[in-house]
């Protein structure tokens, strides 16, 4: 920990802040504060002091009584310095603290720090005496913070600088102010920072609100409840129970004090205030925001409470279509939060808090040649409920835990229900076609004879469109055909054990904890009466040689069998425990930190039991779950050391090796054996609509695990250095290095055979790539796979370790923070490469969207095994990344505030299924991976508070917020398919330049 001031600083600050002091405490002596440091700590919503006092220059202040006090804490915290000088406050809602020191004749002094989320100050005091005595003391000066030291790569906002900078409304707004974290304007994947996409964690008070199975941010809570946000990007300790494959974000909400006191505001996004699209298009789209909350005491100095509201609105005047006018498109959300925080002693602490959001929409999506009917709805439920609590047990002990109940349930509906009930045999209505499900009206192919053109005339004139007083065809009429009822679940426990105790010279901060977690997807899908149908006219036939005229893409759960049995709601779920155990070890000025996190996930499907007597171990039962595959502790032990070195007591150079497994797997979804019987049917029709049967269409299906399998692992070494240049400015700067193995993906079992090479790379016509020798010589991955598939049925496809699969990144970070009498300034730069040759950012044409972890397109075919052209530059690599941010607080009540961000465009390559003798391109490149990239991009958004006091307990609050400023659309996310009339295209831009207003009350 840092050592104590040297005469030279004790002198500096003595002279520079001594006007402080005088206005502080009319005293005699001095006490001077030295500069503070700060490490990652437990993840339980808080932070911690800890520090040593000094008499003076060679005598430590022991039996000395320091009481913190702050407004977002009941009661006050109170420790006495030990026979060294040292104190410690543990476990402190983050927030400003005044710390009084107190002497044994009870004379008292203090001064002000702050404790910033899952961080712990370091502060290092001396008391200086002409008496040698602690009669009276002068306050010299206040203690100045160096964020994110130790040997950890973390961060910390608080609420002062979230709210003087333009950012937007809910929790992901907030991710593009973490340094070195790519900025990004993808509305479900997150952002790249040392991971994909997909690899980072998010917490909303300590509650992982990470989508199970998906690992995107699905959570929406409101940017004005966050009191501070706090990231983790590296350099984990055994603390906080962190496997992050990317970064590890928290927030804190706020919470009430003593003082009564709430803010009401609007918030609108005009249309005629964003700029135009560079296709000259400019947005119809009104966005409006209703934020209020209020707080105070419940029992004064015992019970405090918070509550808020938060009303999102999205309106669009739809135009009409091709049949008529539309309803307009219309989103609303209502979300209601409260918070209690009760100090039950000054040593016991609880807080308990509950969100819930409804959001509904109608008029989300139709085509100029559907009707009205046919568009789409949505709605979805969430609730937050969290529970925690901290027990300084003594001045060296702390007991904390946190339960958490997380749930999303997400419903995406037709916005009109057909009448028509589904059922195996039942005959298709052509008169009613309108309320059969969603109808494709046909068009008439007059040249070919095995199309009935006189009975898709009859259709056209009944559901076609006018056009130039003729019916068309081409259309759609009825109602959208499906019903996604999609629903995730969390549950999880977690508490720690965090004990001080010296042995010898070295003292150790000892952290033992334990977590559990369960997430759980929910999912059916249906059909809107029979879903989708479609003219065939003939041309088609059944298996039994039926002509087929009409026929529906129909969910299977949408039918009932004779018997009255259907398939059930598929439910999948993933259990993790975490076991970790940490010492940090002080001794001189170095900081050793030792431990390890041990953890356990075992996957849960739906559709088998156990049967000893089968040589899978199985049968088949719908409905049932099972244990799908367990990866043990023994398989999950990831060390965490590091090593800081305070060199002069204050500034630092610290190293830290850490390995995480990551936890996000959508295995337990996508390997379950109902998926077997929950197909998509094709089900068909004669010309008078009688029925003719049905046949499932290809899809996925239950998939056996490769044994002895090696669970995902990164491998991590950060080495860095921290320094305070002033009272103000800090700066931190380090290399890291990451290396990622053992992925795992559902593949083909027998895809190392080298039956059929293929790709004509050379353009001689010789088919010439095949699988690598060593590969094909490791034979399948499962040799008696066809003995299970016997038994019980199954998919081809397998999970399996991707042959040599791996990614790399490392980066060179710089920052630096600064903070002045009314003023903040942050600034980044990060260099870094990202390479490998599976990508997990690039599985599909949209990848902006909740993609499988571990059963995506890898894999899956020719052209897409790590093999193929796979090695390079990967799609989140940027290899130029700047920030800066801050704000100024005028001399007139007002406030401005700006960001400001430049970075590297997307690596790209074309992609060209002929090559490897397929149609589809989906993931077949024609190059190595990221042979090319788009323009870089760069932004500056600005904001303007202005503040009126009216009365004396009223603030009028007018705002303004600029994002994009110079309106910098850079196209990203390009067309990669070289047969297409856009390749190389942006299919996705940066936001234009748009204005948000604000007017609001503070009371």
């Amino acid at each position: 920990m840092p050592g104590r001031p040297s005469m030279f600083e004790r002198s500096k600050l003595s002279k520079s802040l001594a006007d402080i002091a005088k206005r502080q405490l009319p005293a005699a002596t001095a006490l001077v504060a030295g500069a503070l440091f700060s490490a990652s700590v437990a993840a339980q919503q808080s932070g911690s002091i800890e520090g040593t006092a000094y008499l003076s220059d060679d005598v430590k202040a022991a039996g000395i009584t320091v009481t913190a006090t702050s407004p977002v804490m009941p009661k006050s915290r109170t420790v006495t310095t030990n026979a060294e000088g040292k104190f410690r406050l543990p476990a402190l809602i983050p927030g400003t603290y005044s710390l009084t020191f107190t002497g044994e004749d009870g004379v008292s002094r203090t001064v002000k720090t702050r404790v910033l989320l899952d961080q712990e100050s370091n502060l290092s005091v001396t008391l200086v005496s002409d008496e040698e005595d602690l009669e009276e003391v002068l306050v010299y000066g206040q203690a100045v913070e160096i964020v994110g030291g130790g040997a950890s790569v973390s961060n910390a906002i608080g609420a002062d600088v979230i709210d003087a900078l333009p950012v937007g409304q809910s929790y992901r707004d907030l991710i593009k102010l973490l340094p070195g974290v790519q900025f990004s304007e993808d509305s479900v994947r997150g952002p790249n920072a040392g991971g994909s996409g997909q690899d980072n964690n998010y917490a909303f008070d300590g509650v992982n609100v990470t989508l199970p199975m998906f690992g995107t941010l699905s959570a929406e809570p409101s940017s004005q409840d966050i009191e501070q946000v706090a990231v983790e990007r590296g350099g984990a300790r055994a603390i906080g129970f962190n496997r992050s494959g990317g970064v590890s974000i928290d927030t804190k909400s706020k919470s009430g004090t003593n003082e009564f006191q709430g803010s009401v505001n609007y918030k609108f996004q005009p249309a005629n205030l964003r700029a135009e699209t560079v296709d000259g298009v400019r947005s119809e789209t009104e966005y409006s925001w209703m934020t209020a909350n209020y707080s105070g005491p419940l029992v004064e100095d015992t019970l405090f409470f918070y509550g808020s509201y938060y009303g999102p609105t999205t309106t669009r005047d739809n135009k009409e279509t091709a049949y008529g006018p539309t309803k307009d498109y219309l989103s609303e959300r209502d979300e209601y939060f409260g918070k209690l925080t009760y100090a039950v002693t000054e040593d016991i602490l609880l807080n308990a808090s509950y969100r819930t959001s409804e959001r509904t929409g109608e008029g989300l999506s139709i085509a100029f040649d559907e009707a009205d009917s046919v568009s789409t709805g949505e709605k979805s439920n969430q609730d937050i409920i969290t529970f925690d609590g901290s027990w300084i047990i003594s001045d060296s002990t702390t007991f904390t835990f946190q339960y958490s109940d997380y749930a999303l349930e997400t419903l995406g509906v037709p916005d009109y229900f057909v009448s028509t009930q589904p059922a195996y045999g039942s005959a298709l209505d052509l008169a009613q076609l309108d309320q059969a499900g969603y109808f494709n009206v046909p068009s008439l192919d007059p040249d070919n004879p095995d199309y009935d053109n006189d009975l898709a005339q009859a259709l056209i004139d009944l559901y076609g469109y006018e056009e130039n007083g003729e019916r068309i065809g081409g259309g759609g009429v009825g109602g959208y055909s499906s019903i996604s009822d999609q629903s995730f679940y969390r549950e999880g426990f977690e508490m720690a054990l965090e004990h001080n105790f010296d042995v010898g010279s070295t003292n150790h901060q000892l952290h033992i904890g334990y977590q559990w977690s369960e997430g759980t997807e929910d999912l059916s899908r249906m059909s809107n009466g029979w879903g989708a149908i479609s003219y065939v006219g003939g041309e088609e036939l059944t298996p039994d040689g039926d002509p087929i005229y009409f026929q529906a893409y129909t969910e299977q759960m949408s039918l009932v069998d004779a018997d009255g049995t259907s398939v059930p709601t598929i439910k999948s779920s993933t259990v993790t425990h975490n076991f970790e155990i940490n010492d940090s070890i002080e001794w001189n000025d170095f900081t050793f930190n030792v431990g390890v996190l041990i953890s356990q996930d075992t996957y849960f499907g739906q559709g088998l039991k156990e049967n000893s007597n089968n040589y899978s171990g199985f049968e088949t039962a719908p409905g049932n779950k099972y244990e799908m595959y367990q990866i043990d502790w023994k398989d999950m032990i990831q060390p965490r050391l590091g090593v800081t070195w305070a060199y002069n007591g204050e500034d630092t150079v610290f190293a830290n090796f850490a390995q995480y497994n990551p936890s996000a797997s959508s295995l337990a979804r996508a390997a379950s054996w109902d998926r077997n019987s929950a197909r998509q049917l094709d089900v068909w029709w004669d010309a008078d609509g009688n029925y003719l049967g049905n046949q499932g269409r290809r899809g996925s299906s239950g998939k056996i695990f490769q044994e002895g399998l090696t669970p995902r692992r990164v491998d991590e070494l950060t080495i860095g250095t921290t320094k305070g240049w002033s009272d103000s400015l800090n700066t931190r700067a380090h290399v890291r290095y990451r290396e990622g193995s053992h992925f795992w993906e559902d593949a083909w079992n027998w895809a190392r055979s080298d039956e059929g090479c293929y790709g004509d790379f050379d353009g001689d016509g010789i088919n010439e790539h095949c699988v690598p020798a060593d590969i094909e010589a490791l034979g399948p991955y499962i040799p008696d796979l066809q003995q299970y598939r016997d038994e019980i049925g199954g998919s081809s496809y397998v999970i399996a370790e991707m042959d040599g699969a791996y990614t790399k990144y490392w980066e060179l970070s710089l920052e630096a923070e600064w903070y002045g009498e009314r003023s903040y300034l942050n600034a980044s730069y990060v260099y870094s490469e990202y390479t490998g040759n599976i990508d997990q950012d690039n599985t599909s044409f949209t990848n902006d969207a909740n993609l499988f972890i571990g059963s995506s397109s890898y894999a899956d075919d020719y052209g897409q095994y790590t093999w193929d052209l796979k090695k390079g530059t990967l799609r989140g690599d940027k290899p130029h990344q700047f920030k800066v941010f801050g704000y100024y607080t005028l001399d007139w009540n007002a406030n401005v505030g700006a960001f400001l961000t430049y970075q590297s465009g997307q690596a790209w390559e074309a992609w060209d299924g002929s090559i490897y003798g397929r149609s589809y391109d989906t993931m077949r490149y024609a190059e190595p991976a990221g042979s090319r990239r788009t323009g870089s991009h760069w932004q500056m958004d600005l904001n303007y508070t202005q503040d009126f006091n009216v009365l004396s307990d009223y603030t009028v609050k007018f705002r303004a917020d600029i994002f994009n400023l110079f309106d910098r659309q850079t196209g990203y996310n390009p067309q990669p398919s070289v047969d297409s009339e856009l390749f190389g295209q942006p299919r996705s831009r940066y936001s234009p330049r748009r204005v948000q207003l604000s007017l609001g009350v503070d009371f």
